[in-house]
């Protein structure tokens, strides 16, 4: 057995020793049968939170009123899930009640997709009820039971068959596929948080951009923050090949680049509800690939953006002209590396320093003066000496 499960083994066991059911369920299954590497263990048991917290000294109540309670073992958490059944989700996202049951298949019945709904006991045996290994082999995603049901619990799901084409090269079966154009404007449903972490799922997975295409041929897309209508955009998107070292934020950039976004970026990214910080990389990004698409690098700009993000623009704007990825990075980082200062913090001389020269009051010439020396140092007309820049100051009249 996979050492992962290895280490979670004697939780099955403690559970079965006390006259429950448990078993490994879920993606981490799923990943195993795949060869694929496995990263967080789910259980699911006969036991009910209450049980489990009298098996277990270690518990940390995570989503007790859905049956999971965390179990601290060996020093890491394990989600342990009762068996259960769900009532109707009138909000498309949450069930509005949930019963605890003693049968593991009832359990599976629940889950999105038969890829996710097998399970494996303590000795290694699969328990696949639904056909999920074998949709698995065929690299098929398929609903468990009627398509139409599955999405209207949880309209999210669209989104998850989206990301699982991406992360896992798989292709939607037609009653699924169907399903996802029929019950796209569910979306509207569900949260933007819970829709852009699979959707930045999506972007970074092997096969993103046939994602993307799997969006716009089911309108999903339409259902996404500044998507609406931008068909063509997304068509330009999904046609160019991507290289697996494109960083997520790149991702937006050049999304944004195809659908236009360029001009008023800022309001569709808060709409998406993305982080401050993030937000502010992405229009930087987007700024500085509108400079390279009507200029050349010159040393002012290149100390501008700093090489990290010169790089980045140059890679995306290679792939923009269907250049090669890498042309010219090595010929932007040797200039970005021979200019005689990276930042404003090693120029030679501050604000006191100019203030003493000129004796005069403090003010908006001071910033004036300092940036006139910090692009003469950087365009070579002058040493980054304090002497020598005070010279050169006073010979361009600007003391």
């Amino acid at each position: 057995m996979n050492p992962v499960f290895e280490e979670a083994l004697p939780i099955l066991h403690k559970i079965e020793k006390a006259g429950y059911e448990a078993y490994f369920v879920g993606g981490s299954v799923r990943d195993l049968l795949m060869g694929n590497e496995i990263s967080d263990i789910d259980i699911a048991t006969s036991a009910t939170p209450q049980e489990i917290k009298t098996i277990f000294s270690r518990t940390v109540d995570v989503g007790i009123e859905h049956g999971t309670v965390v179990v601290l073992f060996n020093g890491l958490p394990y989600e342990v899930t009762t068996f259960r059944t769900e009532s109707a989700y009138a909000d498309f996202r949450r069930p509005d009640h949930v019963s605890f049951v003693r049968s593991l298949e009832e359990d599976l019945k629940r889950r999105d997709f038969t890829m996710n709904a097998i399970a494996m006991d303590k000795s290694g045996n699969i328990i696949d009820p639904y056909g999920g290994r074998k949709d698995i082999a065929d690299k098929v995603i398929r609903t468990v039971g009627s398509a139409k049901e599955r999405f209207q619990e949880d309209a999210l799901r669209m989104m998850r068959a989206v990301r699982f084409v991406s992360q896992l090269d798989f292709a939607i079966e037609p009653l699924t596929y169907q399903a996802l154009r029929l019950y796209g404007h569910l979306l509207k449903k569900i949260s933007i948080e819970r829709i852009a972490v699979e959707f930045e799922k999506m972007l970074l997975g092997k096969s993103s951009q046939l994602a993307m295409k799997v969006l716009v041929d089911t309108v999903l897309y339409n259902y996404l923050p500044g998507f609406y209508n931008k068909r063509i955009g997304l068509i330009n998107y999904y046609q160019k090949e991507m290289n697996e070292k494109i960083t997520l934020e790149e991702r937006w950039v050049l999304l944004f680049y195809y659908l236009s976004l360029t001009e008023q970026p800022e309001t569709v990214l808060r709409a998406w509800k993305l982080p401050v910080k993030q937000i502010k990389r992405i229009i930087t990004g987007l700024n500085w690939l509108k400079f390279r698409l009507e200029n050349d690098w010159t040393k002012t700009e290149l100390y501008q953006a700093t090489e990290e993000i010169a790089i980045s623009t140059e890679k995306l704007y290679n792939m923009i002209k269907d250049k090669k990825l890498h042309s010219s990075l090595a010929e932007i980082k040797k200039k970005c590396r021979q200019l005689p200062i990276k930042t404003r913090k090693e120029l030679q001389i501050t604000g006191n320093d100019v203030l003493t020269w000129y004796d005069r009051r403090r003010g908006p010439w001071v910033g004036e003066v300092i940036e006139k020396a910090e692009k003469g140092v950087i365009l070579g007309k002058v040493e980054n000496r304090k002497e020598a820049i005070k010279e050169w100051l006073f010979k361009c009249n600007q003391m």
